[in-house]
């Protein structure tokens, strides 16, 4: 794995912004709503939406520019909370969401991506955020009963008519992402990938020249911002930071193109997060990483 390219042993903060389809410019380090929805991704964490409300509130106030959400949170909850939070949006914010995906009940889902499925799907998006454009519309999921090309081209037409501003795909493998490359401009993929799960390197590698990768799971699933091995925890303890901390750094430092939006329903978790853009990591601190976490 390569380390960052500034000089051997000096220290440097990454890019902090990203021209997400070329043209929306975003702070590196975003939002992602999956900790406001109760367990499995069903019903809301809180009893009083108060709490969600304040937390994406505090997020944008702290500098965040990107929120991913999905209609399929709660499911439709993550969405009616970030346009209860946030609409009118702020100039500069962009919201981020997915469609593709029907959840039925706590981890329970099935995959739908026909035509008038997705439509349908991105039209509820549209009134439950409270919009006329959806900035980043992503495929939950390629379904794999339905051809690529009638699953794009349903985006690709609701691109057409305003509703969508860009594209993006989920859980893809590079095989795939090239062929939707040549079906649509893919303006995002959203894999999981972190310090433990670097299964889509080679997806990452075909995002490099300006395809916006959001690792899902970058604290892995919570494994990270514990005791996750001996070099996360000697590289935090360098930088007086968690290794939570450490693993958001590392993928900030890792691609530029990289965008990861940690969730939380914690504002003291919050703030930690968004402090990790602010950590410099050097080229032993890379190459310490590169092995195990």
């Amino acid at each position: 794995m390569d380390a960052t390219t500034h000089p051997a042993g000096s220290t440097a903060s990454p890019a902090a912004t990203f021209a997400l389809g070329g043209e929306l410019l975003v702070r590196r380090l975003g939002f992602g709503t999956g900790g406001l929805v109760g367990p499995g991704y069903w019903g809301p964490r809180h009893d009083d939406p108060a709490h969600a409300v304040a937390l994406l509130r505090r997020a944008v106030a702290r500098g965040v520019t990107l929120i991913d959400t999905a209609d399929n949170y709660g499911p439709d909850v993550a969405e009616e909370l970030v346009a209860r939070a946030l609409h009118p949006y702020p100039e500069g914010l962009v919201i981020a969401t997915k469609g593709g995906v029907v959840r039925t009940g706590p981890d329970v889902w099935h995959i739908a991506g026909r035509p008038e499925q997705l439509r349908a799907m991105c039209e509820a998006s549209l009134r439950r955020l409270r919009t006329d454009t959806i900035d980043l519309y992503q495929l939950h999921r390629l379904d794999p009963d339905v051809p690529m090309a009638d699953q794009l081209g349903t985006l690709l037409e609701l691109q057409q008519e305003g509703k969508i501003r860009h594209i993006g795909l989920d859980s893809v493998d590079a095989g795939q992402l090239r062929q939707a490359q040549d079906l649509a401009p893919i303006a995002s993929v959203q894999n999981r990938y972190n310090l433990l799960d670097r299964a889509s390197e080679d997806v990452l590698e075909l995002c490099a020249r300006g395809t916006a990768f959001l690792p899902w799971f970058p604290l892995g699933h919570g494994a990270l911002t514990g005791d996750a091995g001996a070099a996360l925890a000697e590289v935090a303890a360098r930088h007086g930071a968690t290794g939570g901390q450490i693993a958001l750094a590392w993928l900030l430092h890792r691609s530029p193109v990289l965008l990861p939006t940690p969730g939380t329903g914690s504002p003291a978790h919050l703030d930690e997060n968004l402090a990790a853009a602010g950590i410099a990591l050097t080229d032993e601190d890379m190459a310490q990483l590169a092995g195990p976490a």
